[in-house]
């Protein structure tokens, strides 16, 4: 594999879109194929013998477009389909559950860590068991808060009522007194703001995303696989029409993203 290949990165829709930032900001030499599932999103709600077809369809595609790596930048895909994505493919596979608890039970001596997602990511277990693993001292409670998602993509981040739900299911979080908290979904670092100010200062936020780019750099340099310069365009595929990814997805990168291309899986 060359090391001028991109790295493919997919999600359910928009949101993995935010590693692609996290990832771009650190690897700014890497070339990335991302794709969207937005004609089946969400996969949050699906079980996970779906989940675990549409994930595997999306990593052979990102392949098929000379991919050097697969990032899989849906918590839900993840938590369900990680070890089948990493069986089928012979490149490395990265998901976003394992470097965010790591980096969650790195930061300080946390004790009392809540983990907020989708509800397949949540009843998953999935960060459950692997901030069990890394410390199992802690107290880990999860909490599905699967109404954000939808507010993060409508750019409501503000409104009141985002502040009003957000309140309601981070309140047995916060009643909970835990210090540190997961965004265990790729939508929520856009809600980053009023999650600390439901959460309060005291609440280390941790945002998978940089520690998903942390791991690829990490991984990339080991297999010196690391891009010497830029090969490439970024390329962004959509399993819907491209005009509300294109929109929507803006955001979630944080600078315009001019075309999207349509493949139906």
């Amino acid at each position: 594999m060359a090391a001028s290949a991109p790295i493919g990165i997919f999600d359910s829709g928009v949101g993995g879109l935010t590693v692609v930032a996290a990832v771009r900001r650190l690897l700014p030499n890497e070339a990335i194929v991302y794709l969207g599932d937005t004609a089946r999103v969400p996969y949050g709600s699906k079980s996970p013998d779906v989940v675990r077809r549409y994930a595997l369809n999306a990593a052979r595609f990102l392949v098929e477009r000379g991919a050097k790596m697969v990032v899989v930048a849906c918590n839900t895909a993840s938590a369900h389909a990680l070890e089948a994505v990493r069986n089928a493919l012979t490149c490395p596979v990265i998901g976003v559950i394992e470097p965010g608890a790591m980096l969650a039970a790195n930061h300080g001596t946390p004790h009392r860590i809540g983990v907020i997602g989708t509800e397949g990511t949540v009843q998953s277990g999935s960060y459950q068991r692997a901030l069990a693993a890394l410390t199992p001292s802690a107290f880990v409670v999860g909490q599905a808060c699967p109404l954000l998602v939808p507010l993060a993509e409508e750019g409501l981040v503000d409104h009141a009522a985002t502040r009003l739900l957000t309140a309601e299911y981070l309140a047995p979080l916060v009643a909970a007194k835990i210090d540190t908290l997961v965004l265990g979904c790729t939508h929520y670092p856009l809600l980053r703001d009023v999650i600390a100010e439901v959460v309060g200062p005291e609440v280390r936020i941790i945002d998978s995303a940089t520690a998903v780019a942390e791991a690829v750099a990490r991984q990339l340099d080991a297999l010196h696989l690391l891009a010497a310069g830029r090969s490439a365009p970024d390329r962004f595929f959509a399993t819907d029409t491209g005009e509300r990814f294109r929109r929507v997805g803006g955001a979630f990168l944080g600078t315009p993203i001019d075309h999207v291309e349509h493949v139906d899986l």
